[in-house]
């Protein structure tokens, strides 16, 4: 009686709709969310994070938002570097196609003991190198501020995770001597470059724009001073002053 009823062409038919409905559900939620033609874009009012890794489809970090407690350490080839000297901001760390360290956004700002304080510092890297475009502003707890934006030419040589630990290092030595004879060895081995131009706004009020040698020296300045006076000198490779043209100013005559 069973064997009859399975063999039926009623019941044939019904079963292999089933599984052939069953088949097809199986393969269709099995295949990514892309491929079924399903957005994965979300709409939302409200975000709250403390911090955003955003990545390739292979897992290759490329851009990363934090709040000062997550912000991230250094990222070569992938791989994150820790950095406890970045902890006193947060911001944004760009990575570059191979998931290495190409510049960044960091800022902060607080009153301490009646004293108020900010900075903001954007920077892009060189590849595998230290920045080379930099723009930032400061206010200092004794009222000073500054604002500019510099160029600096950095060389081939990439800076490794040892090179950053051996900075790292280097930094955790009290300020002195030792210390500073340490940072001249390291930059005779690995050489970190020069700024070669910088426009700024300084902290006693003057704003200048200089133009800098190979090596960092200053060979042109223009300047106007926190008095309003304007000037331009001419410096030497040892950044000795050998022309200084002083602007005057003559004041507008009265009408007649």
């Amino acid at each position: 009686m069973v064997a009859r009823a399975l063999s039926h062409p009623r019941f044939l038919v019904i079963y292999s709709a089933m599984v052939t409905a069953a088949f097809a559900a199986t393969v269709f939620f099995g295949l990514p969310r892309a491929l079924r033609g399903e957005s994965k874009t979300g709409e939302f009012d409200r975000i709250r994070v403390h911090r955003i890794d955003v990545t390739e489809p292979d897992g290759t970090p490329r851009l990363i938002i934090a709040d000062r407690a997550e912000y991230p350490g250094s990222f070569y080839h992938g791989r994150e570097i820790e950095r406890p000297d970045r902890r006193d901001s947060a911001g944004m760390l760009f990575i570059n196609d191979e998931g290495t360290e190409d510049g960044g956004l960091i800022y902060g700002g607080a009153t301490s003991d009646g004293k108020r304080q900010s900075f903001s510092h954007l920077s892009f890297d060189q590849y595998e190198q230290d920045q080379t475009v930099v723009v930032g502003t400061a206010l200092f707890p004794d009222g000073g501020r500054m604002a500019g934006f510099s160029l600096s030419d950095r060389p081939d040589q990439s800076i490794t995770p040892e090179d950053i630990a051996e900075i790292e290092k280097i930094k955790s030595m009290p300020h002195g001597d030792a210390r500073a004879a340490a940072f001249a060895a390291y930059q005779k081995k690995h050489p970190w470059g020069a700024e070669r131009a910088s426009l700024a706004r300084s902290a006693d009020g003057s704003v200048g724009l200089e133009l800098k040698d190979q090596n960092g020296k200053v060979r042109l300045r223009l300047r106007v001073g926190s008095d309003g006076k304007p000037a331009i000198e001419l410096l030497d490779e040892k950044e000795q002053v050998q022309r200084s043209i002083a602007i005057e100013i003559a004041p507008d005559k009265p009408a007649h």
